[in-house]
């Protein structure tokens, strides 16, 4: 059987368990994600990306 293979960050292909025991950190940030400014932003950003999709997809019919 074929082990699985996978694409790492610099694009190169990785088998899977070579980075297993890398710890991954989370990053942390300081937003207050209950701001109102935040919430604008957010939708501002959904709906651009919505917009490309939508671009996106008609560009492939």
């Amino acid at each position: 059987m074929k082990e699985k293979e996978e694409w790492g960050k610099e694009g190169r292909r990785e088998e899977a368990g070579e980075n297993d025991g890398q710890k991954k950190v989370q990053e942390e940030f300081d937003i207050d994600m209950d701001a109102p400014e935040t919430e604008r932003a957010a939708v501002a950003i959904q709906s651009q990306f919505r917009k490309f999709q939508k671009k996106k997809a008609g560009s492939q019919s």
